[in-house]
């Protein structure tokens, strides 16, 4: 150490435990002094200890939370249902279509100025969507990969920002008693900032309470284009039965008497 970096710390050290009156008055013992600067060239040292043993600490608490975010689920699942008064093929037609999102996807909502482009078929199987926004809606595409009318529909959905990752997306449709229940489901492999972002965000509230939203407009749509709901239709009147015959008021003649 230089000696004008020892007599600064020499001073900062007496300092620290005798006032600069005493200072002056040379009340400090010279056996403090001389301890003093033999101590000097070993508070680097401890020092550093002290500094290696605080990042040897902040590492193993670091390394125990990183093998406790790895430990987390591989795989997630996010899933809703409701029930539409209305024929699975019409419940169908609204999520086969892409083009018919723009109506009902509570993230396209978010938006007002975002970009949509159309490729592929007009609908089912290899209809494709790309979409770029803000903040709120990020960038990605989906392309429908599996339609069997009206039954199912099966999406692959790539988010592109503000992170990148992939998804399954199913949307069943199965005839109940009062209508069609439309279950909307999606799953994927958690990497490892999927699983850290789980610890603090529930995702299966974040997205699941969008998937109700959505239900909720497809619901109301589909339901207002069939505002009769799934009223059975009249039964055809029952054939009238036929009547029971009149009794006969013709009396047969007495029969002749042998002669």
């Amino acid at each position: 150490m230089p000696v004008a970096a020892d007599t600064r710390h020499l001073v900062y050290v007496v300092l620290r435990h005798h006032n600069t009156s005493q200072l002056r008055r040379g009340a400090i013992p010279i056996g403090i002094l001389a301890a003093s600067v033999g101590n000097i060239s070993r508070v680097p040292l401890v020092m550093r200890n002290k500094i290696f043993m605080g990042l040897g600490v902040f590492l193993g608490i670091l390394a125990i939370f990183a093998i406790f975010v790895a430990m987390q689920p591989d795989e997630y699942i996010v899933e809703r249902s409701t029930t539409v008064a209305a024929p699975p093929d019409v419940v169908f037609s609204h999520v086969n279509d892409l083009h018919k999102w723009e109506a009902w996807s509570p993230w396209l909502k978010l938006d007002p100025q975002l970009t949509k482009t159309y490729e592929g078929s007009e609908a089912g199987e290899g209809a494709k969507f790309h979409w770029a926004g803000n903040s709120d809606v990020g960038e990605g595409d989906m392309s429908i990969v599996e339609s069997r009318s009206p039954e199912h529909v099966k999406l692959d959905l790539r988010f592109i920002k503000p992170f990148e990752g992939k998804a399954d997306t199913h949307f069943h449709f199965v005839p109940v008693e009062n209508g069609t229940k439309v279950t909307w489901r999606m799953e994927g492999k958690n990497n490892f900032f999927g699983k850290l972002v789980g610890l603090f965000m529930d995702m299966d509230k974040m997205i699941g309470d969008k998937y109700d939203e959505g239900l909720a407009e497809i619901k109301k749509i589909v339901e207002a284009e069939i505002p009769i709901g799934l009223a059975p239709p009249e039964s055809p009147p029952a054939e009238q039965a036929t009547p029971p015959a009149e009794p006969s008021t013709d009396v047969a003649p007495p029969a002749e008497p042998n002669s």
